[in-house]
């Protein structure tokens, strides 16, 4: 997998104003097809006959639609008052995406009422272009690429968008879009190529009188794999989605990831190395957190590595994981465009039993912002072979922070890391030696009076710990884990720590995989 050109691929889902446009058609929507049922069981019924018969790729789009690049989508608006529901009640208008360079295969889109479905037909017109050398490029049929669902109360932002392959993302809780969600992976991070899935439909069901629900079912196809989903969002707090669906496999899979999410990590407090940047952090998430199946609460901070990493962590049933941005000081970032500060958190809840299988972390090397480099999801331990059928739901929350925060430990705030041994007393040794700085608060260590007798409890897979212990920083409510590893080898060293008092655990786990190749660069 390939690291994706993130600025190009969501641009026309960020929020943004519209421009103001003359001579707009009286037509308050775009053309509708004729009439048919429409149910979930349908949707299901035909995901499962596509998935019988060999795959086909959809054709190839015009030549015209790769000219359509990033400034020339900045430039092709969807008309505002052919938004579908502008009027309707529960305040949230629905506007289309055109087809461009990053996001060419075009999706159908239906507007479903009462169980009726009727597709919307695509017209140039149902676009503003004011260049007339762009507008010439739209294509003469087939040009939805996507949608977006709006604010609404007559503002010109959007909360909710699906485009691209199956992905879809939300602006959160604070109107910043991020990290991103997808329906399904399949082959992440093997020497095979990726494949990607796309939702090839979708349907947009009305919404009832004051319904603050926005309810979407979609069609996923792809080589190995089909699938029909159904998404309920609300938007509250950021944005909460329901999501269910039902796999239909072509072909043996070698890696199914489910409820996948995709986010960027360029550096952070606890590499320097790769600040190449004047700002002090760039990242769209800092952290895996996951809540396991025993109950155990793991922090693990993300990391741009040399080469591409895969890190397993086993797990039964597990309670939730997501790729979380924690630090939300703008100091962190001093980036008054980007607002990294602002990015949402995204969390995964399961619902039922998941059984055994692993929350997989793929680490992607980057160089750069514009890159989507990390991805995280379930993968089941049972292998995903042709003929199978797979059904699961979880519930998705776009918010800063995780749903349900433990009250009772104290969680990872700050993670350092730097040459080791004693500042000012070298030692011929401390080349090989590398200091971590954990810093924790809250839980039972928010108003816990500065004392010396808490335990680091630190493991590590390879190599050996020296100078562990534990402080209150001085004049906040954090405190503070210092060791040092030392490590000879050239292999990846996985590490763990969390805060005791006497037999009672303080803080939830951290864990990390320094690469000794850093000590180099």
């Amino acid at each position: 997998m390939l690291p994706m050109d993130r600025r190009q691929f969501i641009a026309a889902a960020a929020p943004a104003a519209l421009m103001a446009m003359s001579g707009l058609s009286a037509r308050a929507l775009p053309k509708e097809g004729s009439a048919r049922p429409f149910s979930f069981e349908l949707l299901r019924a035909r995901a499962a006959e596509l998935a019988k018969a060999p795959y086909k790729a959809p054709p190839t789009p015009p030549a015209t639609v790769a000219k359509i690049n990033y400034d020339a989508v900045q430039k092709i608006k969807f008309k505002p008052e052919r938004a579908l529901w502008r009027d309707a009640a529960s305040g949230y208008p629905v506007r289309l995406f055109h087809v461009n360079e990053y996001n060419q295969f075009p999706v159908r889109i239906h507007m479903v009422t009462d169980g009726t479905a009727r597709e919307l037909i695509y017209s140039r017109n149902d676009f503003a272009c004011a260049d007339p050398a762009i507008a010439q490029l739209l294509p003469a049929e087939d040009g939805y690429s996507g949608f977006r669902i709006m604010d609404g109360g007559g503002k010109e932002t959007d909360w909710l968008a699906f485009q691209g392959a199956s992905y879809f993302r939300s602006s959160g809780e604070e109107a910043q879009y991020g990290a991103s969600a997808r329906g399904i992976a399949v082959n992440t991070a093997l020497e095979t190529p990726e494949e990607f899935p796309r939702f090839v439909e979708f349907w947009l069901e009305e919404p009832a009188a004051d319904a603050s629900t926005v309810t979407i079912y979609a069609l996923l196809d792809g080589p190995s794999i089909t699938g029909a989903y159904h998404f309920d969002a609300v938007k509250d707090d950021g944005a909460v989605m329901d999501v269910s669906a039902e796999l239909f496999v072509r072909t043996d899979i070698e890696r199914l990831g489910l409820a996948p999410l995709t986010s960027m990590f360029w550096y952070g407090s606890a590499d320097r190395r790769l600040a190449t940047d004047w700002r002090p952090e760039i990242h769209d998430s800092d952290g895996l957190a996951m809540w396991a199946g025993n109950g155990e609460r793991i922090w693990r901070p993300l990391l741009n590595p040399t080469t591409v990493r895969t890190n397993s962590f086993l797990d039964k049933n597990p309670k939730g994981f997501g790729l979380m941005q924690r630090q939300r000081d703008f100091e962190s970032y001093q980036d008054d465009g980007a607002f990294y500060d602002k990015r949402p958190s995204i969390w995964i809840e399961p619902k039922g039993d998941w059984g055994e299988g692993a929350v997989q972390l793929v680490e992607i090397p980057t160089i750069d912002e514009i890159h989507d480099n990390i991805v995280a999801y379930w993968q089941p331990r049972k292998p995903v072979k042709a003929g199978d059928e797979l059904a699961f739901a979880y519930r998705l929350y776009w918010q800063n922070d995780e749903p349900n925060p433990p009250e009772t430990l104290a969680r990872v705030v700050t993670t350092r890391t730097g040459a080791g041994g004693v500042p000012g007393r070298p030692h011929p040794d401390d080349h090989i030696k590398r200091k971590f700085v954990i810093d924790f608060a809250g839980g039972p260590l928010k108003s816990m009076a500065a004392r010396f007798d808490l335990t680091p409890v630190v493991t590590v897979s390879d190599g050996t710990i020296d100078n562990a212990y534990v402080i209150k920083v001085v004049g906040t409510d954090r405190w503070r884990a210092l060791f040092d590893l030392r490590a000879e080898g050239s292999d990846p060293v996985d590490l763990r720590c969390y805060l005791r008092l006497g037999d009672e655990t303080l803080t939830e786990t951290w864990m990390y995989q320094y690469l000794p190749e850093a000590r180099t660069l």
